[in-house]
């Protein structure tokens, strides 16, 4: 990048380019939610769905206006929006899904009927077709319904010798969770070795673990034959979208398990909206410095660090999950017993203020503030609310 380009690029990074920035106090736009009696939050829990994923930038904004203005085949678009975002990532094949729990859904129904219309039409009654799914016990994350909406069975597993007794001609797919890669007794390796040997098409979910950025083609290049990611968490795109990658026949043979097609998928509707501004989002997201992003959120930390930390037996300090949300948060730790202010209590005051603040609890003791999502100066706000609120209830 030229120098003067890169001047520009610091710059505007600062003014709030790389981070969905506003000014801490209420926006006029949340007029659509005060007039309802719902107060706009500072969210210090990240890219969760329950505070609305992310904030989508303005020209993903924009380019689902623009969507907006034109009828198209759906159809259509999703295989050229796919194809579009496979040719950026450089993976064999992908499609555009309602949330990646919907990429969940379609990759199971996809594996069961390979493509046959018969067998969707069939769906959920699985009978006839390999109807098994199987995961290890470690790896249950509590979308299981979304393999069993399609019609399948989940088999759990702990052991490689267990996994490899429980694939039979019932096998449909076998489910692996990347944030617990490191829980499970099969790691990811040798989970790509066993489906490889039985011909059983492994699956990914791997929703909130963008960044790094090069996860995104290196899931499907390590192996995976399908891996699903979240639109609406770390690639700031639309909140209800995902995006399923992997083999081209398996990829094509989820499509018709989406709507605007009959049967199961029915109601997991991709707009036009959606799929172009997911495309719009993962093109912003490979062009985006994400090194000067990791710097400002850093410089958030320090700010929130320094300040809680001055409270005395508060401990303050940064730390970066080591997979998913991998950026850096803020933990926070006190005796519960010395302060008289257990977490509960702390997040119940930091919702009640003004703006309400949420953030993670993470037992006694013990929060997790991320910063990934803060607007402008929100993380000033944070920092002193927490320092107001520790200090006054200190014994």
């Amino acid at each position: 990048m030229p120098s003067a380009t890169r001047r520009r690029f610091v710059q505007a990074t600062a003014a709030g380019a790389v981070l969905p920035v506003r000014a801490a106090k209420t926006p006029s736009t949340a007029g659509v939610y005060t007039r309802l009696g719902v107060k706009p939050v500072i969210n210090g829990m990240g890219t969760v769905t329950v505070l609305g994923g992310s904030l989508m930038p303005p020209e993903v904004v924009q380019a689902m206006e623009d969507a907006a203005r034109h009828f198209v085949s759906l159809p259509e678009l999703q295989t050229k929006v796919g194809q579009r975002i496979a040719e950026l990532l450089d993976v064999p094949a992908a499609m555009v899904t309602a949330g990646a729990a919907s990429a969940i859904t379609v990759a199971t129904a996809a594996c069961m009927t390979r493509g046959d219309k018969k067998r969707y039409a069939q769906l959920p009654d699985s009978s006839g077709m390999p109807n098994e799914v199987i995961q290890q016990k470690r790896h249950r994350h509590g979308y299981e319904a979304q393999i069993r909406v399609a019609g399948a069975r989940v088999v759990e597993v702990e052991t490689r010798e267990e996994l490899e007794r429980a694939i039979n001609p019932r096998t449909a797919m076998l489910f692996f969770l990347n944030k617990a890669d490191e829980e499970g007794q099969i790691r990811r390796a040798e989970f790509i070795e066993i489906g490889r040997k039985h011909r059983v098409p492994a699956f990914n979910d791997a929703a909130a673990d963008v960044p790094p950025a090069a996860r995104l083609r290196g899931t499907v290049r390590e192996g995976f034959d399908l891996v699903a990611f979240s639109g609406g968490k770390g690639l700031l795109g639309p909140q209800c979208s995902g995006v399923l990658l992997g083999r081209k026949d398996l990829v094509e043979a989820a499509q018709p398990a989406l709507s605007p097609a009959g049967g199961i998928g029915r109601g997991m509707k991709v707009g036009k909206e959606e799929m172009i501004g997911l495309l719009a989002a993962l093109e912003r997201y490979l062009k985006v410095d994400h090194e000067a992003e990791f710097r400002l959120l850093d410089a958030r930390v320090a700010h929130i660090v320094k300040a809680v930390g001055a409270v005395s037996g508060v401990n303050a300090e940064r730390e970066v999950p080591k997979i998913a949300n991998e950026v850096p948060h803020v933990a926070v730790t006190w005796k519960e017993g010395d302060r008289k202010l257990t977490t509960q209590q702390l997040l119940e005051k930091l919702r009640e203020g003004d703006p309400p603040i949420a953030v993670l609890g993470r037992g006694a003791g013990r929060i997790l503030i991320s910063v990934w999502m803060m607007r402008a100066n929100e993380h000033t706000v944070v920092a002193r609310r927490l320092k107001e609120i520790l200090t006054k209830n200190s014994t």
